[in-house]
């Protein structure tokens, strides 16, 4: 784990919770594009409102990144990469975008937590994720639904 306040999050973590000391080092990574939108999706974990992010396939695939699994962690940090806080994986789903639900996308908490905002802010981060491959979203393409539950 390359990132220093990351690294000293999941040390104290440890020192809480003995029971994780032999599982995986945690993802560390911030939510979003830019620094408004990655430092407002980190309050709404902090607060406990946004449990859930969204993966397009394609792009997992094309990074040579790993789905993630239920039970796994992530110190998820602010723009600036300092550790706010730990979550811990509850759910993985594999989707066509075609049916994302309000539901889910209220745990995602996007803007509004709207549906409709949902999909138009999420179609245009995989259109930009997708570009440097040569790929576009397309309805029937498959999302990776995952929830989570902050844990520290």
């Amino acid at each position: 784990m390359e990132n220093s306040s990351a690294r000293h999050m999941w040390g104290d973590f440890l020192d809480a919770h003995l029971q994780y000391a032999f599982v995986d080092p945690p993802k560390v990574l911030h939510f979003c594009n830019t620094e408004l939108e990655a430092n407002r999706s980190t309050a709404l974990v902090l607060d406990q409102i946004k449990k859930a992010t969204t993966y397009s396939l394609l792009g997992l695939q094309h990074r040579k990144e790993s789905l993630p699994k239920i039970g796994s962690f992530m110190v998820i940090t602010n723009w600036e990469g300092k550790a706010q806080c730990i979550v811990r994986t509850t759910a993985v789903q594999l989707k066509p975008f075609y049916s994302i639900t309000k539901d889910f996308a209220l745990k995602e908490a996007i803007g509004d937590h709207s549906l409709e905002t949902w999909k138009k802010a999420t179609w245009e981060r995989f259109s930009e994720e997708l570009k440097p491959f040569n790929k576009v979203p397309k309805e029937s393409m498959i999302v990776v639904c995952q929830e989570f539950e902050k844990v520290f």
